[in-house]
């Protein structure tokens, strides 16, 4: 059982699956404001953010540029690195739970921890793919 755990954790199809998974949310964030970009603007207009268009395009750039290069576990650590930065200036700038009013603060702070969570599996991402690529691993 023991050999069977070790090979499923080691196998490639498995690293596909992790990254897949933890793309699907920037994916679908970046592709809605891509395709609804009105809704995209609405957004930074309503966390403040002007002009609207340039934050919208460069986190179009951020979540969909991110996300391709977690999938492609090429310089994942560049993406994840880049996400993770994207998530903690959300939080900044967004989900400001210390300074909202109940039940905002209470809403808005979920959100964040969300976020810290997602920052987490971020770096756990990137410290995998960087084992994925020593040699005793290829073996």
């Amino acid at each position: 059982m023991q050999d069977l755990i070790g090979k499923t954790l080691d196998s490639r199809w498995l690293w596909l699956v992790a990254r897949i998974l933890l793309a699907v949310v920037f994916l679908s964030s970046g592709l809605a404001k891509l395709i609804d970009f009105q809704g995209g603007l609405a957004e930074m207009r309503a966390a403040g953010l002007e002009p609207d268009w340039l934050f919208n395009i460069a986190t179009i750039g951020v979540l969909l540029g991110g996300s391709a290069l977690l999938l492609l576990d090429r310089a994942l650590w560049l993406g994840a690195g880049a996400l993770a930065v994207f998530l903690l200036l959300t939080i900044l700038v967004v989900h400001r739970f210390w300074a909202l009013p109940q039940p905002q603060a209470q809403a808005a702070l979920f959100w964040a921890l969300e976020h810290i969570s997602l920052i987490g599996g971020l770096v756990a991402a990137a410290i995998a793919s960087r084992l994925h690529r020593r040699p005793e691993a290829r073996a």
